[in-house]
């Protein structure tokens, strides 16, 4: 009864808008669009349009609007992590026989784990992480519009850059032929319903492998809504910009990672 009572404008501002996936033009790409690869793949171009977005605010000097783009970023990649590894990682284990357990399981050391001692000063040298959950949690705490605040987000995108790329060169490419298109198909109704569950900020504590992930997550996701809906997220005018943008993104994962090789090699 509360929520009905509050006015429009400030609903858009708070509750987080609900995703579009961009329009397709025929029906052979909205098939497509329904694998499990497209699934991953579109949630990690949201994550670099949502970026790309936070900097254009701090590029104009617009504290707030930073704020409102790093907790729609923040909030979709914190929902993304937990439903790959609820979805997608065990399916690798499944069908990919050892090589899926080891992709599977470096995948969640870089969700959760970290690989450096807990005293680095990541904020200082954006070069110098923890894990992805960390950087999230850390986050948390500090305040949007600092230099501090930017350094850590710029961590955090570029760790997930090259954990994203790893999922579209590596992972899915192994994935989606074991499993066949229609598990594929099943599979990213499956991720696209546990994202709704699953919590909305990092919790590096819980545990990173269903079903103990599954029983806690459903735990803090209640309290997660909550603060959300306290929280300031991009109005619907800014959405509906960056859902129009989001139909020409077409991030080139190996491209990418072949032109930044041959970069690094002169």
């Amino acid at each position: 009864m509360l929520a009905a009572r509050r006015p429009a404008a400030q609903l858009s501002r708070t509750l987080p808008p609900l995703r579009i996936a961009p329009a397709a033009s025929n029906f052979a790409y909205r098939q497509a669009m329904s694998t499990l690869f497209h699934s991953i793949k579109e949630d990690h171009e949201e994550m670099y349009e949502y970026h790309d977005q936070y900097k254009r605010a701090r590029e104009r000097g617009d504290v707030d609007a930073q704020a409102r783009w790093a907790r729609q970023l923040t909030w979709e990649i914190a929902r993304h992590a937990v439903g790959e590894e609820i979805v997608v990682y065990p399916l690798m284990e499944k069908h990919l026989g050892d090589k899926g357990r080891e992709l599977a399981d470096h995948d969640r050391r870089e969700h959760q784990v970290g690989l450096l001692e807990p005293s680095a000063d990541y904020t200082a040298n954006p070069t110098v992480v923890q894990s992805v959950k960390e950087q999230l949690y850390k986050l948390e705490s500090l305040q949007p519009g600092t230099e501090e605040y930017h350094k850590l987000i710029t961590a955090v995108m570029e760790s997930l850059h090259h954990h994203n790329d790893d999922e579209e060169i590596k992972d899915l490419p192994l994935l989606e032929p074991a499993i066949g298109e229609q598990a594929s198909k099943e599979a990213a109704q499956s991720f696209k319903r546990t994202k709704k569950l699953v919590p909305t900020r990092a919790h590096p504590s819980i545990p990173n492998k269903p079903p103990y992930e599954t029983l806690l997550g459903m735990l803090e996701a209640p309290i997660d809504k909550i603060k959300d809906y306290f929280a300031s997220f991009p109005t619907e005018e800014e959405m509906k910009e960056a859902k129009e943008e989001l139909k020409h993104r077409d991030h080139d994962a190996a491209a990418g990672r072949a032109a930044a090789q041959a970069s690094g090699s002169h």
